[in-house]
């Protein structure tokens, strides 16, 4: 029998169980993120399917969301494949739907997530051996930077369109609300932008920026560029009046052209000044910070083009993150909170996931424990305004329990809204599995459930018992797909046998069980 047979005799437009990745997965998209009841048209094939009324959630996820205008920091653990994905998506789909209807108390998400070109960057600028552990000297600094530069990138992105990375903050008619924030806020998103923008590489961002925020006519640095500009007019003028206007004695010309010359040593001396001596110190300070921001992928030769740019008064030195203390990047963050409230966000939610991911971490667990430990640190996890979604692989739940009392002491991981195991019970999946099933089915269709899709001698507690053993949504879905395959292997289309045997389905769990088993000692890949 064909696979396409025995779904359209269960009028199953679309296979339930086919999906292993939540980014990639229509179905997911469909059900597992904004729910709404009814159906949904044009997918597949513009046949009206079902929709849940309510998204399909892990029974942890109100724990790990939290309250959204009440910030709180979440710690989950879990294997591949146990829904941490998922739960990242949902996070992102809640946070956009209650962004929605509180105009003026909106959170803004900072996804931490695509952590590639930061490490890259990383290892680039700190010259880490790529062989052993290239993050043992990662600071809590270093992801303070990044969060930052992914926080005003949103902001800037929003204002200056153009960029798409990091996408582009929810700010409605944002060019008027930037020109409506305070002069302090306007100057500190212009500091923020110089130092933390990736899409800029000239400074012409920072320019337009500069421009829209309308900071550009104040400060010395607008005086000495009109000094520059006019300067010379004066000398010239005395040297014109003094010599050929004005019937003065040879004594008072010779003292006119001695004064000309002065002012016009002065106004050389001022053309050195900008032209030299200020982009020497512009390049000199843009290395400092180079060498210490050092997971936010920005050339010197780019951040001395966007500081050049700034007037002291916006970008003194000794606010500037050229060490690696810890105040400066809390002020950093601090900065872009107020920046972000007076664009209409009460919030920011950080959210991290796929930590095993990035090519030069490669699942190791020493790797990721370096890169992720730094962060769990009280003060930045309970900072005031700003709430930490940590979606992290279970083997860190491993290493975790192998640190001293000191160390949960200093990250006080009870107030963390720990979750140590993102675990899924039988009735748990069975009940995911009968949502998806329902998902890929039209509205008319008579409703059935899954455990009609086997013979008689099957219950539903056999359907649970079997999806315990499977303990996560990844491999409870290849374990329902490999029932389908394996019964339509085994019969023919004219035999009409549109239900799965009891024997069929022991098979299938036992070498499923199996797999699943050998996938959590590590002896064999998937």
């Amino acid at each position: 029998m064909n696979l396409a047979q025995f779904l359209e005799h269960w009028s199953i437009v679309e296979n339930p169980f086919r999906g292993e990745e939540a980014r990639t997965d229509t179905i997911f998209a469909r059900m597992g993120i904004a729910g709404g009841g009814g159906g949904d048209d044009g997918s597949p094939g513009r046949v009206r399917l079902v929709r849940p009324s309510t998204p399909e959630t892990h029974a942890e996820f109100d724990k790990i969301i939290g309250e959204l205008d009440r910030p709180s920091t979440s710690i989950v653990f879990g294997e591949k494949g146990s829904g941490k994905t998922a739960i990242r998506l949902q996070i992102a789909d809640r946070v956009a739907r209650y962004n929605d209807s509180h105009a003026d108390g909106r959170v803004l998400l900072i996804p931490y997530d695509d952590l590639n070109i930061y490490l890259d960057h990383y290892v680039r600028i700190t010259g880490a051996d790529k062989k052993g552990d290239p993050f043992a000297k990662v600071r809590l600094v270093d992801h303070l930077d990044a969060i930052v530069s992914i926080g005003v990138g949103r902001i800037v992105n929003a204002i200056l369109v153009g960029a798409e990375n990091p996408p582009p903050a929810p700010i409605d008619d944002a060019v008027r609300r930037a020109k409506k924030m305070s002069i302090a806020a306007r100057r500190e998103l212009l500091l923020l932008q110089a130092l933390y923008d990736i899409n800029d590489t000239t400074g012409a961002r920072t320019t337009a920026l500069r421009r829209i925020l309308r900071l550009n006519g104040t400060g010395p640095k607008a005086l000495t560029a009109t000094g520059v500009w006019i300067g010379w007019m004066p000398a010239v003028a005395l040297f014109v009046w003094g010599q050929f206007i004005a019937g003065f004695s040879d004594t008072m010309r010779s003292g006119l052209l001695i004064a000309s010359g002065v002012l016009l040593l002065m106004w050389l001396l001022l053309v050195l000044k900008v032209t030299l001596v200020d982009r020497l110190v512009d390049k000199h300070v843009a290395q400092r910070v180079a060498r210490q921001v050092r997971m936010v992928p920005r050339l010197p030769s780019a951040l001395a083009a966007s500081l050049g740019r700034l007037d002291r008064s916006v970008a003194p030195t000794d606010a500037l993150p050229v060490s690696g203390s810890e105040e400066i990047r809390y002020a950093m963050l601090a900065r872009l909170q107020r920046v972000a409230r007076e664009l209409g966000f009460s919030t920011l939610l950080v959210l991290m996931d796929r930590v095993d991911e990035p090519t030069l971490v490669r699942g190791d667990p020493e790797r990721m424990r370096s890169l992720v430990w730094p962060m769990l640190s009280h003060k930045f996890l309970q900072h005031d305004g700003m709430a930490v979604k940590m979606l992290l692989p279970i083997e860190l739940r491993h290493a975790l329990f192998k640190e001293s009392s000191a160390f949960f002491q200093e990250a006080r991981l009870d107030k963390q809204n720990l979750v140590e195991r993102l675990s899924w019970t039988g009735a748990m999946l069975y009940d995911l599995c009968n949502a998806r099933l329902a998902a890929c089915r039209p509205v008319s269709a008579e409703p059935i459930s899954l455990v009609d899709l086997f013979t008689e001698d099957v219950t539903r507690q056999d359907l649970v018992d079997a999806l315990d053993h499977m303990q996560q949504p990844r491999d409870a879905f290849k374990f329902l797909y490999r029932c389908l395959t394996e019964h339509c292997a085994s019969v023919t289309g004219e035999d009409g046998a549109w239900r799965i045997p009891k024997h069929t389905l022991e098979v299938v769990r036992k070498a499923e069980a199996d797999r699943v088993m050998g996938l959590q000692r590590g002896i064999r890949p998937a």
